[in-house]
């Protein structure tokens, strides 16, 4: 069994890390078509989500360099076969080779590469990188967020009326509905959808998206690396209730969820359970 990590501890392996990552990309990108299809072979997964050469490719060299980084972390990845190993130990990376698997296959460059250590069943690190436009988001505990070396914080906005909502649209219609008072419901701006939601979530914490809502069954892939650098930027992902998320868990599925700055997570919470 692993023992916890000290964030101190996680800051020597980050130099290595960020290589890891960006060398992960360089083996999917030659499969990137900008605006095209991708060239990369695909097959489906039980259940019929696609995944690629690309996909496989960059998990296996993950799990190799990673594992080698950090021997006594265990391992949970969209591509690896689970193994419940990871439920005794304390550090655990948690990888998503590409994040949007169909932003990647259509040629649109909001897919990303996430990868999370967990420590203790905390994101400690995490990492989103998006190779087709070259930005780099990351996060340390206790010691900030940035995009591409920058420091970055979440929108200050402190009312849903005239916030950036991304999400599914029948969670944007009830968060609309719950927001209602005396008749008049509260204008969002409108937003792109953003196909990778470690994506999604990272803009959140760079204060280019006010909320970030998340439809059932997200996987903690999905979540982890872009959760410890919303947090860090001022921020959470939490459940419909402001319950923080959870990882590591025998099943690593979530339900709905928010991703929100501080400010605003008790009136979305309260809009999306119908208190508001």
């Amino acid at each position: 069994m692993s023992a916890p990590m000290s964030s101190e501890a996680a800051q020597a392996i980050v130099p290595a890390l960020r290589e890891a990552i960006r060398e992960a990309a360089s083996l999917a990108l030659p499969f990137f078509q900008a605006g095209g299809h991708t060239r990369a072979k695909i097959w489906s997964k039980a259940g019929g989500s696609p995944v690629t050469e690309a996909d496989v490719a960059v998990d296996t060299f993950l799990k190799i360099r990673l594992s080698a980084l950090l021997p006594e972390a265990a391992w949970l990845s969209e591509e690896t076969s689970d193994d419940s190993v990871r439920l005794g130990h304390d550090l655990v990376w948690i990888v998503d080779p590409i994040d949007g698997t169909r932003a990647f296959l259509s040629g649109h460059p909001d897919w990303s590469i996430a990868v999370a250590l967990l420590s203790g069943g905390e994101p400690l690190l995490g990492f989103v990188h998006a190779p087709a436009t070259d930005r780099f988001y990351e996060a340390r505990a206790g010691a900030g967020a940035t995009c591409d070396g920058r420091p970055i914080a979440v929108s200050a906005l402190g009312a849903l009326d005239g916030a950036r909502v991304a999400g599914p649209k029948p969670m944007i219609d009830k968060l609309s509905r719950g927001a209602t008072q005396n008749g008049t419901a509260p204008t969002f701006v409108p937003v792109e959808r953003v196909p990778s939601l470690a994506l999604r979530i990272a803009r959140v914490a760079e204060g280019v998206i006010d909320v970030g809502l998340i439809s059932q069954d997200a996987r903690d892939w999905d979540l982890a690396a872009a959760d410890i650098i919303l947090r860090e930027a001022g921020g959470s992902v939490s459940m419909l209730d402001g319950q923080p998320t959870r990882y590591n868990r025998p099943e690593p599925i979530h339900g709905a969820l928010i991703a929100t700055a501080h400010g605003l997570r008790d009136q979305v919470v309260g809009a999306l359970d119908g208190r508001a």
